[in-house]
Order: C-alpha cells, then sequence, then structure tokens
C-alpha cells in the first residue's frame, strides 16, 4: 500500500489534506464502511481517489450525473490515471471493451450510472474485477428522504456479497441526521460511521428580500457587490430575459441553459469561467462539476423548491474563502408558485401510463423491446408532438424513473466514436478491394493507434479537414463501413437520453408502488415548509435558520441580513428574542392600534420594544395597515 501523502502528491500535486479528508481516508483504508457528508467544494472525490490510487485494483464508482462522471474521468486521465465511464448511451460494443478493460487492463477507476448496475453485462464482469473500493457519489439519492431519491441506487448492496470484505465510502454534500441514517441502513454498512463536516460557510452573507421589481433589486446587488455571479431562474426563457435586461443596464452577462447546443453551452461556460463573462443568468442545470472559486454573488430570482438545492446552488460563492453574498429575492406570487409546482410533483397514474405510452411511440419501440437501449429525447418536442403540459410530463418521467422504468439523462456531449471489431488481415482485404475507403480507414489509424483494442473518441471534421474532404461526406463513409461491420461507428450525441431500464410494457401494465410514493410526497412536504420557513424567516439568524436544517448548531453569524439589520439594535439576542415572542403573541391575539399596544405589561423596556416593533415592520413580519392598525403577518 502506497503512502497516501505521496499518492496526494505525486497526482494532485498538493502537500497536505483539507480538514477531514485524511481522517475519511484512513477510515476507508481501514475497511470501515464510510460515509462522509462533506458540502459542496469540501473536496469530497479525494476522499475515495486517494484511498483507490494507494490500493492495488480498481475502484467502482456510482454517479448519477453524466457530465460530472465524464468530467472526473477526464480530469484522473490527465493526471495519466486511467479511468472510464458507463452511462446511457454508449453502444453495446463500448460498453463491451470498457468492462474488459476494467477486468484484464489497467484501469484503476470505473464510473459507472446506478441504473448499469441492474445489467447482467455489467454484473458478470463486475465479479471478475479485483474491486478494492465501492464508492457512492449523491449517496442522498438512496433514500426516500433525500431530496433527489432514485431507486436504482437501492440495488447497490446487491453487490456487496460479491466482495464482502471491501468497504464503501458513500458521499454527499446534503442530507440531513434523518438521511444519514437511511443511507447506512439502505448500503447494509457493518456499523454506522458518519464523518460531518460544518455546513458553516462564514464568509457568505446571505440575504434575503421582499420586492415587486427583481431585475432593479437584482441591478442593485450587482452594481454593489463587484466581481463574477451566477444568477439562477426557474425557466430556459428567463434565463435569456434576465440577461438581456443586465446587458441593457450595462451589465456584461450571459445565459445558460439545458436547451442549448452542446457546443454553445460549453462556449458560455468558459467564457464565464475566464472571466470574459462577468454574470452568468442560469436554470439548475448549470454548476454541477464547475470549479470557480472567485465567485462574489449567488442570486436566487426564484424560491429554489428545497433547502438543500438552494445551499448547494448558494454554496457555489466565495469557494476562495473571501468575502461573497448569497441573496434570494421573492414576492408573494413565489409562494403560489411554489405551491403549484408542488401539487404538478404526483399527476395522477392515468397521466403517467399516457405519457409512458407516448413515449414508447416517440421512440419507436414495439411493446416487448427496447431493454436497455437509449434514444435521444427532447422534452419540449415530445410535449408538442403529444399536447401534453412540459411541467406535469416531466414529473411523470421522474415517477417512472423512480419506479425503475426509465432513465432520463441531462443532455451532455458524447463525441463520436469508432472501433474496428475485425482483424487486420481482414480489414486489410477490404481496402485491397474497396479503394474508396483506403484513405479514411488509413487516416483513422494513423490517429487512433488503439482502435482495435477499445473505442476511440474522433471528430469528423478533423477527418474532413486531413482527407480535405466535406464533414457530411466523411460521416456517410463512416456510416458505410459501420453497416459494411468494418468498424463500430457511434455518431455524436448531445442531446438528452432516454434509457429504457426495462423492456416496453402495456402501458396500462405498469405497476405503482402507492406507499412509496406516499412517502415522497410527505417528504416533498417537509421540504416545501422548509424551504418556505425560510424565506418568510424575519427574525432567526439566516446561517442558523440554514444549518438547524442539516442538524447543526451555531451561533449567529452577524453577516446575514437579519443579524445586520439586528445588530443596528441596542438589543441582545435574548432580548430582542423576547420581544418578537411576545408582539407575535400579543398580535396574533388581537390586532391593535400602536398606542394601544405599548400601554399594555411590556417584558423590557418601552424604548426596546419600540426598536423591535420599528425593525419587524421594516421587515414586513408586522404589518402597520391605513387605518393604525398593527397585524402579525403568518
Amino acid at each position: 500500500m502506497q503512502n497516501i501523502h505521496a499518492v496526494l502528491k505525486q497526482y494532485w500535486g498538493y502537500d497536505v489534506f483539507r480538514p477531514l479528508q485524511e481522517d475519511i481516508i484512513r477510515s476507508v483504508l481501514d475497511g470501515n464502511d464510510t460515509l462522509a457528508l462533506l458540502p459542496t467544494g469540501g473536496g469530497k472525490s479525494l476522499c475515495f481517489q486517494v484511498p483507490a490510487m494507494a490500493m492495488d485494483g480498481i475502484c467502482v464508482v456510482v454517479s448519477p450525473l453524466i457530465a460530472l462522471m465524464k468530467d472526473q474521468v477526464h480530469n484522473l486521465n490527465k493526471r495519466d490515471i486511467p479511468a472510464v465511464a458507463l452511462f446511457t448511451g454508449m453502444t453495446k460494443r463500448e460498453i463491451d471493451i470498457a468492462l474488459d478493460n476494467c477486468v484484464y487492463g489497467k484501469i484503476k477507476f470505473l464510473y459507472v450510472s446506478p441504473e448499469r448496475l441492474l445489467t447482467d453485462i455489467f454484473r458478470e464482469r463486475f465479479k471478475k474485477m479485483k474491486v478494492n473500493l465501492i464508492a457512492i457519489d449523491e449517496a442522498h439519492c438512496i433514500s426516500q428522504w433525500g431530496y433527489d431519491f432514485r431507486p436504482p441506487y437501492l440495488q447497490i448492496a446487491e453487490l456487496r456479497p460479491f466482495f464482502p470484505d471491501i468497504p464503501i465510502i458513500a458521499l454527499t454534500a446534503s442530507a440531513t441526521k434523518k438521511v444519514c441514517d437511511d443511507i447506512q441502513l439502505r448500503l447494509a454498512f457493518k456499523k454506522n460511521n458518519l464523518f460531518r463536516a460544518s455546513f458553516a460557510r462564514p464568509n457568505i452573507g446571505f440575504i434575503v428580500r421582499e420586492t415587486d421589481n427583481k431585475e432593479d433589486k437584482l441591478l442593485d446587488i450587482l452594481n454593489t457587490v463587484k466581481g463574477s455571479g451566477v444568477v439562477y431562474v426557474r425557466n430556459r426563457k428567463k434565463t435569456q430575459d434576465t440577461a438581456a435586461y443586465l446587458l441593457r443596464h450595462k451589465v456584461n452577462a450571459g445565459f445558460y441553459h439545458a436547451g442549448l447546443e452542446n457546443d454553445i453551452r460549453n462556449n458560455k461556460q468558459e467564457s464565464w469561467i475566464n472571466g470574459k463573462t462577468r454574470i452568468i443568468v442560469c436554470t439548475n442545470a448549470f454548476g454541477m462539476g464547475i470549479d470557480k472559486p472567485d465567485v462574489r454573488c449567488v442570486v436566487h430570482l426564484d424560491i429554489p423548491e428545497s433547502l438543500e438545492a438552494y445551499y448547494q446552488e448558494a454554496g457555489r460563492a466565495g469557494r476562495d474563502g473571501h468575502k461573497s453574498y448569497a441573496g434570494l429575492l421573492y414576492d408573494e406570487h413565489d409562494f403560489l408558485q411554489l405551491q403549484e409546482n408542488f401539487e404538478k410533483q404526483f399527476p395522477p397514474i392515468e397521466f403517467i401510463r399516457k405519457v409512458y405510452h407516448h413515449l414508447g411511440n416517440y421512440c419507436q419501440i414495439a411493446i416487448g423491446a427496447g431493454i436497455g437501449q437509449s434514444f435521444d429525447f427532447d422534452l419540449i418536442v415530445f410535449c408538442k408532438q403529444y399536447q401534453l403540459k412540459p411541467v406535469e410530463t416531466r414529473n411523470a418521467l421522474k415517477l417512472l424513473e423512480q419506479h425503475g422504468y426509465i432513465y432520463v439523462s441531462e443532455a451532455f456531449n458524447k463525441l463520436s466514436t469508432v472501433n474496428i471489431p475485425i482483424d487486420r488481415e481482414t480489414l486489410y482485404a477490404f481496402q485491397i478491394a474497396n479503394k474508396q475507403y483506403e484513405p479514411v480507414i488509413k487516416l483513422i489509424l494513423r490517429t487512433s493507434p488503439g482502435v482495435f483494442d477499445e473505442t476511440v473518441s474522433i471528430h469528423e471534421s478533423d477527418l474532413a479537414y486531413h482527407l480535405s474532404g466535406q464533414v457530411h461526406q466523411v460521416k456517410e463513409i463512416l456510416e458505410f463501413l459501420h453497416k459494411q461491420g468494418i468498424i463500430v461507428y457511434s455518431p455524436l450525441k448531445t442531446k438528452p437520453q432516454v434509457d429504457f431500464v426495462q423492456e416496453r410494457i402495456n402501458a396500462e401494465h405498469l405497476l405503482f408502488d402507492f406507499k412509496m410514493l406516499e412517502h415522497l410526497k410527505t417528504s416533498a412536504e417537509l421540504r416545501l415548509k422548509a424551504i418556505t420557513g425560510y424565506v418568510k424567516n424575519k427574525s432567526e439568524c439566516r446561517v442558523k435558520n440554514l444549518l438547524r436544517y442539516f442538524d447543526e448548531d451555531t451561533q449567529n453569524c452577524n453577516s446575514c441580513d437579519i443579524c445586520v439589520e439586528r445588530n443596528k439594535l441596542e438589543l441582545s439576542e435574548k432580548e430582542f428574542t423576547l420581544v418578537f415572542d411576545w408582539l407575535k403573541k400579543q398580535l396574533l391575539s388581537q390586532p391593535m392600534m400602536p398606542e394601544a399596544l405599548l400601554k399594555l405589561k411590556l417584558p423590557v423596556r418601552k424604548e426596546k420594544v419600540v426598536e423591535t416593533l420599528t425593525f419587524l415592520t421594516d421587515n414586513k413580519q408586522i404589518i402597520h395597515t391605513a387605518e393604525n392598525i398593527l397585524l402579525w403577518k403568518e
């Protein structure tokens, strides 16, 4: 076994670990099942990559995010660490080759989507691998109490009997105590073993503002807080509209969403990372795996659907440790929108059956076929074709995922690939007999020396340039060679994919777990209540409110909007809480005029009650009507 500090230095160039990383790594190396709860940007990946590199054998990493898998594989390969990924959209040949390399080659990391764990081809090869560690990323997905439950995660524990002595490390950036306990239970931990870093981010000032004009307020924030920023909005159209508004007001802004072409998305992302674009306005599709340390502010123009999602997105600010801000702007309509979105999360069963039926027709799959196959899928096109509402349809697809029928991946860039499945003699004979295809074949052989042993990425435009031809001509040749069995050619994929986990069945025969659905609904209700409570909170420190949700106690941050305003008052925290509770009790019991209120028996000096009353009125916790009546706002 190699020294972990030597591994860290050799492959990542660091001299020391971050807090808690070394403790987690040593727990894994001691053979212990380990759950690591580290906030976004806390260095989760090294917690399994370093021990895996220190041991002989291969580490199997389960991850639900294709873009993140591809990014990690790319980064490992750059460090001369052999790694591959299996995900939806790959051909059977590509999967075969990748798995063979994991069994017989020198691959150190195999990244695999949870859906692939269910397949016979994976399980048969998995048994033959020299596995040293199983790592579960985004481990909250295994819990029905988690905010992104994925049933295939439940199958992970079935892998354990193949390697009973191999430890599991589970990692997540967002989990309550209930979810942490559930993760360890579902993964069959030999004993509970949790390493938890503090979620506190003392360099981030959390601010919530109610406003009738979000765009103007956003402009005020961006003119006050200099430097790079992210603005999150709910839908694609709003990314464009908000970016256009900022540009009109001389703020250098771009927009990003999953519906853009892959090259455009990459260019916009790079422009922002490199500082050419100051502000990126985006949906929640943006941010996974992006490490930009100098983000000075993150602003939400719409209320996220959970505190988990909000804290992850807000946590993209200030990773360099410098002072940064996380703002959330809202109006009363946002709460109606949240409630409406919640009600749409669980569409009627008949609607789900309808979506499944149309999906089979959209992908042109016969009953009894389709298992393990991937198809290009555009939600907007799909909904227009079958006259379906996008939000309800997205939620129906999510529920079909959660019942193990399909899997819909995010848009990602899967480069075109080529493999030669025949021997060199057969290939040479084909070249002699078909001289017109020889230049393309020779160019592939020259530029891709490993093409007989593995699938290699190609760029049709590069091939066309070297051949002085057109891209469409090169594609036609590659497709012809594929049909002839000379090569295995998989063209570029940039669209989201839908993967049929099971063979297509008659929609009427779909089975639903109503107990699970009720459980998911209850969990969603609790998350809705938590995020609503956070936004409406007018008296408690924002950070204290947030961290309590994650079962962490902390002191007042003294930097959020509530702490800053309250610190202007000449009241202790104890006095403020006392007056707050008293005012709430009185005004909920009976709305009254200020003069009448102040004639009651007061809990502290009159001046301090007036200060608190003014503060709560300014923050709209107490409504002062035109009739001079004070009302407590629930």
